[in-house]
């Protein structure tokens, strides 16, 4: 059974095109981990599900880009909201997603982790719904 969404773990994700970051959030401590980096292809969606059942994952926040000027008339990270959405019956949220790459970068040199490539995409996906919840729990 899946929790309600005031009781409900937190999932954030970094999309793209190849690579998938996510971090995962606890509902009591509001603190944004990340989890791991998913190949994107025919089973992210069904992997991504296990995960929100097995998580208890109530409320999905993915990072999109917020140009004004669209070129597009849905991001590939809102398609993939609507389908989580319909699917799995989370919510979703958007979170701004400017510049979460290259903090995320800094960061884990800042760390002194080796392979700043290969982690960066759930470390983005930390940033992403870090910022979400701290913009939720402030006044």
């Amino acid at each position: 059974m899946m929790a309600s969404i005031e009781e409900g773990n937190y999932l954030g994700i970094d999309w793209g095109s190849r690579d998938i970051g996510i971090a995962l959030g606890h509902a009591e401590t509001r603190i944004a981990v990340p989890f791991m980096t998913e190949q994107n292809d025919d089973g992210f969606l069904d992997r991504l599900g296990r995960l929100i059942l097995e998580e208890g994952v109530a409320t999905v926040i993915i990072g999109i880009p917020s140009h004004t000027n669209r070129q597009e008339v849905e991001y590939p990270g809102e398609v993939l909201g609507r389908k989580l959405n319909e699917k799995f019956g989370v919510r979703i949220a958007y979170q701004d997603e400017m510049f979460t790459t290259k903090l995320a970068q800094q960061t884990l040199i800042q760390r002194g982790e080796r392979h700043v490539s290969k982690n960066d995409d759930a470390e983005a996906a930390c940033i992403i719904l870090q910022q979400w919840l701290d913009r939720k729990i402030s006044p």
